[in-house]
């Protein structure tokens, strides 16, 4: 793959890692496994990657590398499927800090490392979404490696978007405000968001003077993703529609559309 470059924003940069996107990375022959151990590993605070369409993504991850051994760059953990010998991963680059060193006799260093999707490379789909695997490795000389699987699932969601409309503004108290919106969800094989049909979104109401939304009723979506609902006017306050997501899709609320009462 092509190699990328990058500059970092900290001072602390162990080298620039080459593009592997969703690419096969199989590891050479007499590949060393062992004298190499990775642990206290942390990808995106353990929360799920959720990806849009354009923007580039920013994953922040830590660990923890022990070995003696030589080695030729800095170590990187990141997605991966399949099988250690013959895997897909997910990244476009990789920037890892120096060594912090834990313990000098055992040679443990802690490291911190910001790793980037890009929605936009060409080998990025839809089929994309879902659970990887987290993998660690270390380049060895003699074009050896040591890669290992760290047990930690990774999520990774497509973003969505959900909007809303309350009306009418204002609305006499008692009367029946109508509520109005849709929820889409990114399409990484086309770069746009789509409508995304029945799904079960949460119309959620803040009293005025509240700091809190309360779920008022549920409603599905159409086919293309419209949503709309009817609601009596309580009181004055903010409307809004949360979808909570699933496996591939991130959670999402709309903006919130305050209505008053006259």
């Amino acid at each position: 793959m092509k190699s990328v470059k990058r500059t970092t924003r900290r001072a602390v940069v162990a080298g620039a890692a080459a593009a592997v996107f969703t690419g096969v990375a199989a590891v050479p022959a007499g590949a060393a496994e062992g004298g190499v151990a990775f642990s206290r590993v942390t990808v995106n605070g353990g929360k799920p990657i959720v990806i849009g369409v354009k923007e580039e993504v920013e994953v922040y991850a830590t660990f923890r590398m022990t070995t003696k051994l030589k080695h030729k760059s800095g170590p990187t953990v990141f997605p991966y499927r399949g099988k250690l010998s013959n895997m897909d991963t997910l990244w476009n680059s990789i920037i890892t800090s120096d060594c912090k060193v834990v313990n000098k006799a055992t040679g443990s260093c802690d490291f911190e490392e910001w790793l980037y999707i890009d929605p936009r490379h060409v080998d990025f789909g839809n089929e994309d979404a879902g659970t990887w695997g987290t993998a660690a490795r270390l380049f060895l000389p003699k074009d050896s490696q040591d890669v290992d699987d760290e047990n930690l699932p990774l999520q990774v969601k497509r973003a969505t978007r959900v909007t809303v409309n309350a009306s009418p503004e204002p609305v006499v108290k008692g009367k029946t405000i109508t509520v109005t919106g849709k929820v889409s969800r990114a399409n990484w094989d086309t770069h746009t968001y789509q409508g995304y049909g029945g799904r079960s979104v949460s119309l959620q109401f803040k009293a005025a003077g509240s700091s809190s939304y309360k779920t008022v009723k549920k409603a599905t979506s159409s086919k293309t993703g419209a949503l709309k609902t009817a609601v009596k006017a309580t009181g004055p306050g903010t409307w809004r529609w949360t979808y909570y997501g699933n496996s591939t899709s991130g959670p999402r609320s709309s903006s919130g559309d305050y209505v008053a009462i006259r």
